[in-house]
């Protein structure tokens, strides 16, 4: 049940693994930066920024700005996300603001009340290939 103790290193969760987690009843202001995956279940005043994953829990309350590669959120949010790979809401969550990230998934059940931007990968890659190609010029025909 409790990891096993050798020579004072712990067996279990590693600071390799990246796992950060904030518990339930927990309250924390301020700005979380991190690498990897964080799970909030407490309450939060401030700022999240990571390269990974953010998982807040159906009792996490967070009042400030989440950036992040992917929010999966069943708590209530009074802010606005940024992620660069995915949104999933899960009820009974509740978002107050902005999101912007090119996947969106709301479950029912969410209270959303905000303005979003999804444009979805596959708009984003088409955008992409488009830049990258440029313009073709066009060749005139008739007369030689």
């Amino acid at each position: 049940m409790w990891p096993r103790r050798s020579k004072d290193k712990w067996h279990g969760l590693t600071s390799e693994s990246g796992l950060t987690f904030l518990g339930k009843g927990a309250k924390f202001k301020g700005t979380l930066s991190f690498e990897g995956t964080v799970r909030i279940d407490g309450s939060m005043e401030g700022e999240v920024h990571t390269k990974g994953t953010v998982i807040i829990g159906d009792q996490a309350i967070i009042e400030g700005d989440v950036h992040a590669d992917t929010v999966i959120s069943g708590g209530r949010i009074t802010g606005n996300i940024i992620a660069s790979e995915k949104v999933e809401l899960l009820a009974p969550g509740s978002l107050v603001g902005t999101i912007k990230t090119p996947l969106l998934s709301l479950q029912e059940g969410v209270s959303f009340s905000g303005s979003c931007e999804a444009e979805g990968r596959g708009e984003v890659r088409a955008l992409d290939d488009a830049r990258s190609t440029g313009p073709q010029p066009t060749r005139a025909r008739g007369a030689s």
